[in-house]
């Protein structure tokens, strides 16, 4: 620990194993004094002592910034589990891919609240854990598909997603295995525990899928129609028809289609298949440099996206005449509104893809915006 000197022409601040207090570029008011010394001892944590000799720092100083005096806690060792700790949630949570978790809960939860609106009846508290214990199982699915997607995936993320924790050195590989072996554990127990055979069978095919996909000599990704075919199946038709089922039977009734459920999981097959389509157009210098074969890769990225655009808009439009002839089904004062609203927003960002001239960075956001059409369906699903 230093001792330093405030003259009445600068002004410092402490800081001690500490971010700095206030910005570079704010400079204070001159001080009224011409010198003001502060001894802190070198074991701040037991003893912290400030000697001032003719200090009268002005009002606006006191009012505006304050000193930050942080002992140093490494010597304890709490400093360096504290940071190890912390970095990594950040890299499991970026492990668990965060825009899938919110599609996968989004999902989940609008389709439950959907069998709960057709049957308010039955609505009962008890269920809320079961529930919850549900989405718990499909969030340690998720986790296991993508995770098991990363660790065999690591050279090519090293160059598309350098950004992921096992690409970037955050992660080792042996915890990730025991991230993903630990998730498909844990979600198999949470459904065999409380759904019965044939749920978990579901359950059991969409963890199967995502293994084949990902992991030699399978790598169904190298085949992009059976890659596609895989994301469509997982994402789209299974999590809609399981979750509607399971909700079924934990409110005691047999399986039933029902007008909206269909639409929704026609709807979401066909925006997971274009989800499919288009992941790959931020990684084609990736896949080049592995060969790994993907229509971005074969066909082109402007073609790609014509072709994802294309697919979603006939998607909208196909909303918007169920509506209009089956208003019996549908609530055709919102569901028509809503789905011209999305069309128009997502022709707006092929626009401005079209006038990025489909670079990188345009295509990346182009995708995003895909995943957020995908929440905004699931969020306006119960209400249609």
């Amino acid at each position: 620990m230093e001792l330093f000197t405030v003259a009445s022409s600068s002004y410092s601040g402490i800081s001690l194993n500490c971010r700095s207090v206030y910005s570079s570029s704010y400079t204070p008011p001159a001080l009224t004094t011409a010198t003001t010394r502060f001894t802190v001892s070198k074991y701040l944590g037991s003893s912290v002592y400030f000697r001032n000799r003719y200090c009268n720092l002005s009002k606006e100083v006191q009012r505006r910034r304050s000193f930050w005096v942080c002992s140093k806690v490494d010597d304890a060792g709490i400093g360096p589990v504290f940071t190890e700790v912390s970095k990594f949630k950040d890299a499991f949570w970026r492990f668990l891919r965060p825009h899938t978790i919110r599609g996968t809960t989004l999902g989940s939860v609008s389709l439950v609240a959907r069998a709960l609106i057709e049957n308010p009846n039955l609505i009962r508290w008890s269920l809320v854990l079961k529930a919850l214990s549900g989405l718990l199982a499909l969030i340690c699915g998720n986790g296991y598909i993508v995770g098991i997607n990363q660790i065999y995936d690591v050279g090519i993320d090293k160059v598309n997603k350098p950004y992921l924790p096992i690409a970037a050195g955050d992660l080792s590989e042996k915890s990730a295995w025991f991230l993903v072996l630990f998730l498909a554990a844990a979600g198999l127990l949470i459904v065999g525990w409380n759904f019965g055979s044939f749920i978990t069978s579901l359950y059991c095919l969409g963890l199967f899928l995502g293994t084949i996909y990902s992991v030699p000599p399978f790598r169904m990704k190298k085949y992009p129609i059976v890659a596609f075919l895989i994301i469509a199946t997982v994402r789209g038709f299974l999590l809609n028809y399981g979750v509607y089922y399971a909700t079924r039977a934990a409110l005691g009734l047999s399986f039933e289609w029902s007008s909206p459920v269909a639409f929704i999981t026609t709807f979401v097959t066909v925006f997971a298949l274009v989800i499919a389509i288009t992941k790959d157009l931020p990684d084609v210098e990736g896949d080049q440099k592995f060969q790994i074969s993907t229509l971005a890769t074969k066909l082109g990225v402007r073609n790609i996206s014509l072709l994802g655009y294309g697919m979603l808009l006939l998607n909208y439009i196909g909303s918007i005449l169920v509506a209009i002839y089956m208003p019996s089904a549908f609530k055709r004062n919102l569901m028509i509104p809503a789905h011209a609203i999305l069309a128009l927003c997502l022709t707006f960002q092929a626009w401005i893809l079209n006038k990025a001239n489909y670079t990188k960075d345009a295509v990346s956001v182009f995708y995003q915006f895909i995943w957020n059409l995908f929440y905004a369906e699931y969020l306006i699903f119960p209400f249609i």
